[in-house]
């Protein structure tokens, strides 16, 4: 009977509230003291309250993220993105959809709760992707002269710099820079640029006859090529002497710093085939009338989305005054009237290019030269961002020191300031850590000879500014670590192309100390565009769109 009763009971009670329900199981269906239990013990259960349960499944799906799946998908294999938490890791055959959200490690990382999280895109392959023409019928020129290199050109540049095979940016721009056409070349660094647009410009002095001017004439160069930064202007000098005093062409550089008379009296010591020069020296020399570029048959621009920074544009835009440029190949063989072909080369094309080289010239002579792998995270570098306190970033960076072997190779450590630069060169002075620091303060001459110093591998380590960061070429670095996070997109590809370069010794590896807010925003965009493997967001080449724009009657 009283069984029955129960059984009715329970019939009746899932009509009420599950607390209803615990409260009936609790104390109408507890067994008696003495008794045996009205159950066995297999059919016992635990039983939840409604509302907890749908407060835990809200909490589940807030850990898995708005568009992630409802059960945790097994990640076996090769991994993209490695995270802390191996639900958010991504494996390398998967591929995040162009209009889809993913779930990013970074999303919840300005909460203070989310310091030490950390996410380590993986090295895909061990060197640089090379880039193959679809349009092509046949193979990729395997040599400098099946590009059109003279072969006495090809032939020093094997003897002397022990490079025979060209890259993907060299073949698809040095064809086009030897017909004459004007261009911009945009590529990823450490894909061989500077040779991309030197071995041209040499080429086309052995061809164009030197014309020869009295001792109270002006001196005029027959070639030039701008670049931000002294050290990156002695290091493309370099380059060049080792190439044109075989074949007896003379190179000169300046830069600021360095005097007035200095200056005049390399200009004057001879005529100069080749002048390398910083904007500001090259300014100054034009206004004291110390220099012509009158007779000029190329003009370079290398590193152009720097110049284009505030503080040299407008010493770039009068430069570009002084030349005349030609709008055509066939303008370029006028010897009484010679023009000059003008190319703009960098890692990025930066907005306002177009604006300033309409300034100077015609827009639809230009030819765009630009890779797959313009603005894009690179496969065969491995980059980690890593979650910190301010106060913290001593302690890891101390660590990243101290775990490196005796056959590691160089460091570049990134600040933003100065004055960081030291403060943190005094830190590892303390803990007798060796190392140079550069920045832009220092004295000329002294920035030159530290950086050549760190070339020849007297020291290991370098406390740098971004002044570092463009263009020079560091191929015996094997680890980046930026203590301040990067400004910009722009300059986060800079310092990060200081490694897995053309030609590296080292795969390389890239560390990055996440800290404020406004870093994190940056940090999301760059795990997006890895997650989708597309390029960063808001550096498309729009210098492109632009002179097809120009184009149309």
């Amino acid at each position: 009977m009283a069984l029955a009763a129960c059984g009715a009971s329970r019939g009746a009670l899932t009509r009420f509230s599950p607390w209803l329900r615990l409260a009936f199981h609790r104390w109408v269906l507890r067994p008696s003291s003495g008794g045996p239990p009205l159950a066995p013990e297999s059919e016992k259960v635990v039983r939840i309250p409604r509302a907890w349960q749908l407060r835990l499944e809200r909490g589940s799906f807030r850990r898995r993220g708005r568009g992630a799946p409802a059960a945790d998908v097994p990640r076996t294999g090769k991994l993209l993105l490695r995270s802390r938490r191996p639900e958010l890791s991504q494996a390398a055959r998967h591929t995040v959809g162009r209009w889809e959200q993913p779930p990013l490690v970074s999303a919840g990382w300005k909460h203070r709760l989310s310091q030490g999280d950390y996410f380590q895109l993986q090295r895909m392959r061990q060197e640089a992707p090379q880039e193959r023409n679809p349009d092509a019928a046949d193979a990729a020129p395997s040599s400098f002269q099946a590009l059109g290199v003279q072969p006495q050109l090809a032939s020093i540049l094997e003897d002397v710099l022990s490079i025979s095979k060209p890259t993907a940016v060299q073949i698809r721009a040095i064809p086009p820079l030897l017909t004459g056409c004007n261009a911009l070349c945009a590529a990823e660094t450490g894909s061989g640029k500077t040779l991309a647009y030197l071995l041209p410009l040499i080429q086309r002095l052995l061809q164009s006859p030197a014309l020869t001017y009295g001792a109270a004439a002006i001196p005029a160069p027959r070639s030039l090529v701008v670049l931000p930064s002294r050290e990156l202007a002695g290091q493309v000098r370099h380059i060049a002497s080792y190439l044109c005093t075989p074949l007896d062409l003379q190179v000169t550089d300046i830069g600021g710093g360095w005097g007035k008379h200095y200056v005049q009296q390399k200009l004057r010591a001879g005529p100069a085939d080749l002048l390398v020069a910083t904007p500001g020296a090259l300014y100054k020399a034009l206004q004291r009338k110390g220099l012509s570029l009158e007779k000029l048959c190329c003009l370079v621009l290398d590193e152009v989305d720097t110049l284009l920074d505030p503080t040299f544009v407008d010493l770039v835009e009068d430069v570009l005054r002084h030349a005349f440029f030609a709008t055509s190949p066939e303008e370029l063989g006028d010897v009484w009237n010679p023009k000059a072909q003008l190319v703009a080369v960098g890692a990025t094309l930066p907005k306002g290019l177009g604006d300033l080289l309409s300034k100077v010239t015609d827009l639809s002579s230009f030819n765009v030269l630009t890779s797959f792998s313009l603005h894009r995270l690179q496969p065969h570098v491995e980059q980690k961002f890593v979650r910190l306190k301010g106060a913290d970033k001593v302690v890891e960076l101390l660590q990243l020191m101290k775990d490196r072997g005796p056959t590691s190779g160089a460091v570049l450590i990134f600040c933003n300031k100065a004055s960081t630069v030291n403060w943190l060169g005094y830190i590892l002075d303390d803990h007798k850590i060796k190392h140079l620091r550069l920045q832009g303060q220092m004295p000329a001459l002294e920035r030159a000879g530290i950086f050549d110093t760190f070339q020849k591998g007297q020291f290991d380590i370098l406390v740098c500014t971004d002044i570092a960061s463009r263009g020079l070429d560091t191929t015996h670095v094997e680890l980046v670590v930026n203590y301040d996070f990067p400004a910009t997109l722009h300059d986060y590809l800079h310092r990060v192309g200081r490694i897995g370069r053309t030609g590296s010794k080292f795969p390389g590896t890239a560390v990055s100390f996440v800290t404020h807010r406004w870093d994190v925003d940056l940090v999301r965009k760059i795990e997006t565009a890895a997650r989708k493997r597309t390029p960063l967001p808001g550096m498309e080449p729009v210098v492109k769109e632009a002179l097809s724009k120009k184009k149309k009657p």
